[in-house]
């Protein structure tokens, strides 16, 4: 790649990483699906722009529907269960859990798509299910949240980060069979828009009654901003320039950044035992994505 295109990579990296960061503040003064719905709100509202950009209105309204409900399954319920999770575990934790997110998807494709995997990416998936198991068995391995201290808490947090990755596997399969050849813009856009639809009334519900501090306000506008918005932009940038194949691997980085702000902004302890289950998982998502194979010589 490019050094342009690595500095992209990379800043796309630090980006998503940050987003744990300011979900955890946010959720704080705000709760889970208000936290959410408002992230996706201010979302749209900064990518209402692209649609002037020539064809990307046009294609979305040709595909509004399918583009729509995956914003909810992309974008609405993931934040909700990741906005949920980093108020009851280490935000460094749960952006581990997330790196299996194309671990979930290579499997959810072999079910749907009946894209099955060779040899070396079924190892993977085996490979990465296993890492995820020790980090649940091990689960006593890390100091969970301040305020947060029942197992079942912790528990339920991390089967949110997994249920959210099966959310994005789910929706990565839905766009390749009904948004094939859709404008990227389009998608990124439109999907904010359907996943403010979908969380509008719960957030609305849920809005806590005692005014938001300004340190609320700022990091749920620098996660809509900054990693919903322009991180959007980047990673169809990178898709573009490099392919998927390269763009995944942005999954990678993105714990060594949430890792590092969790440590830095939040005190949260990173353990030895988070560290080597976070290699197995993204070992086991490399094969099973087929950028690390396995071949007899």
């Amino acid at each position: 790649m490019s050094p342009s295109l690595i500095a992209e990579f990379l800043l796309l990296a630090a980006l998503w990483g940050a987003s744990f960061l300011f979900m955890r503040v946010g959720a704080a003064e705000l709760g889970a699906l208000p936290t959410a719905g408002l992230r996706v709100a201010l979302a749209s509202l900064f990518l209402l722009p692209v649609f002037l950009v020539r064809g990307v209105w046009a294609d979305f309204r040709l595909r509004a529907r399918p583009i729509l409900f995956v914003g909810l399954l992309n974008s609405g319920i993931p934040f909700a269960l990741f906005a949920f999770a980093v108020l009851h575990i280490p935000t460094g934790l749960s952006s581990i859990l997330n790196a299996t997110v194309p671990l979930t998807g290579a499997l959810v494709a072999w079910v749907w798509l009946n894209d099955r995997p060779s040899g070396s990416r079924m190892l993977g998936l085996a490979i990465g299910f296993m890492g995820v198991t020790l980090l649940v068995v091990g689960k006593t391995g890390f100091a969970p949240v301040p305020g947060s201290t029942s197992p079942m808490l912790t528990l339920l947090a991390m089967g949110a980060c997994l249920l959210a990755t099966l959310c994005y596997g789910i929706a990565a399969s839905f766009t390749k069979r009904h948004l094939a050849g859709a404008h990227p813009l389009a998608t990124a856009a439109g999907s904010q828009l359907g996943a403010t639809l979908g969380l509008c009334l719960p957030t609305l519900w849920l809005w806590p009654d005692r005014a938001l501090s300004g340190t609320a306000w700022a990091a749920m506008a620098a996660v809509a901003l900054l990693c919903t918005s322009l991180a959007y932009i980047l990673f169809f940038r990178i898709i573009a320039q490099a392919g998927p194949s390269k763009a995944l691997t942005v999954t990678f980085m993105v714990p060594v950044f949430a890792l590092g702000y969790g440590s830095l902004f939040l005190s949260e302890t990173i353990t030895p035992w988070m560290l080597v289950c976070g290699l197995v998982i993204l070992a086991g998502t490399a094969l099973s994505t087929g950028l690390v194979s396995l071949r007899r010589t």
